[in-house]
């Protein structure tokens, strides 16, 4: 195979794409540059990468440097995407974030953000998961945040219609059976589970609007492509948003740990982060004193 040869197109189309997102694409990925935006090349009849980024500076804010970055994204996804997580979720965190809310007093409602939704199935996955257990939840209530950066992808989410590889991919059958409907060769998704779901365009890096503080962060699989120092960032970002008693969800090869101070592996509960709780100055001070007499009280 030959080796890939890097423009100067190519790194500029990359580094939009980190401007933009934040997320870093490697030069061994460059390859994907081409084949993504090759659609987008011939629609606009431009001869090559070369015009694209020609027409891209001419008009940076407009819709064609808009379409460069939401080719260039990664929307894989899929529903129930990792078993282990939303098991956990169903029979450990919720009933956990429950108990704190009762010890509260709060009205009985969790509110949840999937950061990085991409189209949507996890979202749903979520809304399913709430809906096909609210027996064992009288009462309770939950709004799901679902955000991403792309445009086309959050259109997608919300209109809730899935091709036959879509709910192929982790779906159980029962929930297919009961919260589908067939529409041609397309599969929709029941009103009452978008109804949950609050679908939103959103950069995570910048202020979009009120989200207010969640019960439960899942931010999974998008670190991945993010650098060290996007990373630490990221984290105070979704510290903000954390409420008290929260968790924060990673994808399986994701962590904290070596990036953040801002969350710590929950001991209670394996693969779950929970909000690092600040140290007083006071409890420092104290610290500090009785180390210089000896530690004695």
């Amino acid at each position: 195979m030959p080796e890939l040869r890097l423009t100067p197109s190519m790194r500029i189309l990359a580094g939009l794409l980190e401007i933009r997102t934040g997320q870093t694409l490697s030069e061994n990925r460059f390859w994907r540059i081409e084949t993504l935006l090759r659609p987008i090349v011939r629609s606009n009849r431009l001869r090559g990468l070369d015009d694209l980024v020609a027409a891209i500076q001419a008009d940076p804010a407009g819709p064609l440097a808009r379409a460069v970055v939401d080719a260039l994204l990664n929307n894989e996804t899929s529903f129930f995407r990792d078993e282990y997580l939303f098991r956990m979720v169903s029979h450990d965190l919720i009933p956990a974030l429950m108990e704190e809310v009762r010890a509260s007093g709060r009205e009985k409602h969790l509110r949840l953000w999937c950061a990085g939704c991409s189209t949507g199935q996890e979202a749903y996955s979520l809304a399913m998961l709430f809906r096909d257990h609210q027996a064992r939840w009288p009462g309770w209530k939950m709004q799901i945040v679902a955000t991403d950066i792309s445009n086309e992808a959050v259109e997608r989410a919300r209109e809730g219609l899935f091709s036959q590889i879509d709910v192929q991919r982790g779906l159980p059958i029962g929930s297919l059976l009961r919260w589908f409907q067939p529409e041609g060769d397309q599969w929709r998704i029941d009103g009452a589970l978008r109804e949950m779901i609050d679908f939103r365009v959103g950069n995570l890096f910048e202020d979009g609007g009120p989200l207010g503080r969640f019960d439960m962060i899942f931010c999974r699989n998008v670190l991945l492509y993010f650098s060290p120092g996007r990373k630490r960032e990221l984290f105070h970002v979704l510290s903000r948003h954390c409420g008290e008693g929260g968790y924060l969800l990673l994808g399986a090869g994701e962590t904290v740990i070596g990036h953040s101070n801002d969350f710590v592996a929950s001991r209670r509960f394996r693969g779950a982060y929970e909000r690092a709780r600040p140290v007083s100055l006071g409890a420092g001070v104290r610290a500090a004193g009785q180390a210089g007499r000896g530690g004695r009280p």
